[in-house]
């Protein structure tokens, strides 16, 4: 393996300073983002598909250079970012920042660096003669549920040909990701019954209620902490069970009848988060008859608003094995995060998740990524791209 330089190119930086200068937090439009990837690639001669959301105010992009009739390598990332609202910055997050080796600003660990390479890189897959077409694939809302990758991988149902493999650029530091916990979110709303709290014995007190549902949830994670199963792969090597929100009530001397909480499971990729989640249910049946004596409106609903698989790649999977040649390292590794890589995986198409950048950085105020790892991400592309010329 060639050596990797230290310092990446100057139009690999232009392009990660054109790409932060998009504020494409998750609560705002992607549009003008994607309308720049769109007319770069474009003017390459690439294919383009954009799918939308509902209100076609969000947009995927998947591009394709060179000949669509065979399969494919499919470079992904995300167009969002989290946000900057009430974060501390010494600087404008979208305006990137040059010091000591680094580039700061919002998104340049996670994502934008690696779609800036695959920007910076277009024009080198457009002049060679592939053997097999590069496909670029940037997703809406990532942030807030993988949501924009769900409608484009759907939407692949549609080529005449199915990619071969998929990379997603995650800042991991090049390192090669073979597996990523999955993820279920759950809003939970426990309907009581109000009444003045001297005679609390008239009403269904759905704090109470919701409280014990979240230690219940606790004690889960005590028993998956003991009993497992487990995984030394990841950090923790178990799956996970987290309440991060919780709202109810209105005057100490009410009883309260609304309780809203939140709640998480990061689960190992083989450990089914649908059998936690039947535990609940069935513990929050046993309080339901009481609620109904006193009120029968009452009751505990639950929505699961996101659920994205965990990917379990093989260490000798061809998706795997490329990905270690092209980054220099024979070790592979997994990860707590979750990506939209499980869900590529589970449509069929083998996956790894390897990037610039540490996550270490990311979703923090000063976020940055280092020059030394750009160059590494840009050297990784060059070297695909010398595995992807026909000869």
């Amino acid at each position: 393996m060639s050596h990797t330089p230290s310092v990446p190119s100057q139009h690999s930086i232009d392009m990660i300073e054109r790409l932060i200068g998009f504020d494409t937090t998750s609560y705002r439009s992607n549009l003008h983002f994607i309308d720049f990837a769109a007319d770069h690639l474009r003017s390459l001669g690439a294919d383009i598909r954009l799918t939308y959301d509902d209100s076609r105010g969000k947009a995927n992009l998947f591009a394709t250079l060179g000949p669509a009739d065979r399969p494919g390598i499919v470079l992904s990332g995300h167009s969002d970012v989290v946000p900057v609202d009430g974060q501390d910055w010494t600087s404008d997050p979208f305006n990137v920042r040059h010091a000591e080796n680094r580039l700061y600003g919002r998104g340049t660990a996670d994502m934008k660096s690696f779609i800036a390479l695959c920007l910076a890189l277009a024009p080198d897959f457009a002049a060679r003669r592939l053997s097999q077409p590069v496909h670029f694939a940037f997703s809406y809302d990532e942030e807030v549920g993988c949501i924009g990758a769900r409608r484009l991988i759907e939407d692949l149902g549609g080529l005449a040909v199915r990619p071969r493999l998929c990379i997603v650029g995650e800042p991991t530091e090049m390192k090669v990701i073979i597996g990523h916990k999955g993820k279920k979110n759950v809003r939970c709303e426990v309907h009581g019954k109000e009444c003045h709290s001297a005679l609390n014995h008239r009403g269904v007190n759905a704090v109470e209620i919701a409280a014990e549902m979240v230690a219940f949830l606790r004690q889960m994670q005590r028993r998956i902490r003991r009993e497992g199963p487990f995984d030394s792969g990841y950090d923790p090597p178990y799956t996970t069970v987290h309440t991060g929100v919780i709202d109810g009530g209105t005057a100490l001397n009410i009883v309260p009848a609304l309780c809203e909480f939140e709640f998480e499971f990061r689960n190992l990729p083989n450990h089914d988060v649908n059998d936690l989640m039947a535990e609940l249910r069935a513990f929050a049946q046993t309080m339901i008859p009481e609620m109904l004596e006193i009120d029968e409106a009452s009751g505990i609903m639950f929505a699961e608003y996101n659920t994205t698989a965990g990917l379990d790649t093989a260490p000798d999977d061809e998706a795997a094995v490329l990905a270690r040649q092209l980054s220099g390292n024979n070790d592979t590794a997994k990860v707590s995060f979750t990506t939209e890589a499980g869900l590529f995986h589970d449509a069929g198409i083998p996956t790894v998740v390897c990037g610039p950048g540490s996550i270490l950085q990311a979703h923090k105020p000063d976020e940055f990524i280092t020059l030394e790892q750009v160059a590494q991400g840009e050297a990784f592309l060059r070297r695909l791209l010398d595995r992807m010329t026909a000869r």
